[in-house]
């Protein structure tokens, strides 16, 4: 079976202080990315597509196609400001893009069956990957496929550098989502508890609060939901400077007009990534420690 793994690596690092998806954290120079391919390839991905921007794409292809070669085929997307529906168009004073859900849909020419989608700065973890092309071999001959969403536990997703955006799941009890909202600047206090504003007020989240780290399993349908979504939402806000169309909004907007169902797979992988460039070593040391326990070659790709 095909299946394609969506990399969202169009970010500017404005946190992080630059490319973080380009930086180094293995031993040989290999960045995360390098770990999600081996991890995918392994598992049986056949494609993947890098969603960039065309400042850094010329580094980007120069970094990764030869390293790829033979292995897995590989695509580059640009995410620009003007790919967006039909009727619709960018206002002039934009400067940022449309967000990870407008990330997705600008891949739909390079997609024709299930994809995965990941953070190009995130580490999801061996069985992730297994996971869920196991979700897609089990939809083969089903017309109407479900989409799926890995979760992880909030209290491992969280930096001691800064806040941090997640999309919180909430579960319906038989194993499926029944809603998922994008929070923003979530962080854990002084006092111990973690926290994010809404509404001018601050909100609680229990540490096992399972949140979505951006690792979703769509099937091309999603391109067609989010045609109308991205136009809608365009046509309601695009003249916010900084309104941005996540993914979590379409699909909770799927769940919520029962659409479709969407399962919430778990995983015995760890998460871990970076938001900061303080969270540089923590990666690094976690990275260690799993090729020192001979989850990867030392060499990745030798």
């Amino acid at each position: 079976m095909k299946a394609t793994l969506l990399v969202l690596a169009a970010g500017m690092g404005s946190r992080y202080g630059g490319l973080k998806q380009m930086d180094a954290f293995g031993p040989n120079g290999e960045t995360i990315i390098d770990y999600s391919i081996y991890d995918a390839i392994n598992a049986g991905f056949t494609k993947v597509v890098f969603i960039i921007r065309e400042s850094f794409k010329e580094a980007f292809e120069e970094a990764f196609t030869s390293k790829f070669e033979g292995k897995i085929e590989v695509a580059f997307v640009c995410q620009e400001l003007d790919k967006l529906p039909e009727g619709v168009s960018c206002p002039a004073t934009r400067e940022k893009p449309w967000g990870t859900g407008h990330a997705v849909y600008v891949a739909k020419d390079q997609i024709e069956g299930p994809f995965a989608v990941i953070n190009a700065d995130d580490y999801y973890g061996q069985d992730a990957y297994n996971v869920l092309m196991d979700f897609f071999k089990a939809n083969i001959g089903n017309e109407n496929p479900d989409y799926a969403v890995v979760a992880y536990y909030l209290n491992n997703t969280l930096s001691e550098h800064g806040t941090v955006n997640r999309g919180v799941c909430y579960s319906d009890g038989s194993g499926n989502l029944e809603k998922v909202v994008e929070r923003e600047k979530i962080q854990r206090g002084e006092d111990g508890v973690i926290r994010f504003p809404h509404n001018d007020h601050e909100h609680e989240l229990a540490e096992e609060t399972l949140v979505s780290m951006n690792m979703w399993a769509f099937y091309p349908s999603y391109f067609d939901y989010c045609e109308k979504a991205l136009y809608d939402f365009i046509k309601a806000r695009g003249e916010e400077e900084k309104s941005e169309f996540y993914i979590p909004a379409l699909v909770d907007e799927l769940i919520q007009n029962k659409v479709l169902d969407v399962k919430l797979l778990d995983t015995t992988s760890q998460w871990f990534g970076v938001t900061y460039q303080e969270d540089k070593p923590v990666v690094i040391s976690k990275l260690n420690k799993l090729l020192a326990d001979g989850a990867y070659p030392k060499d990745l790709w030798s």
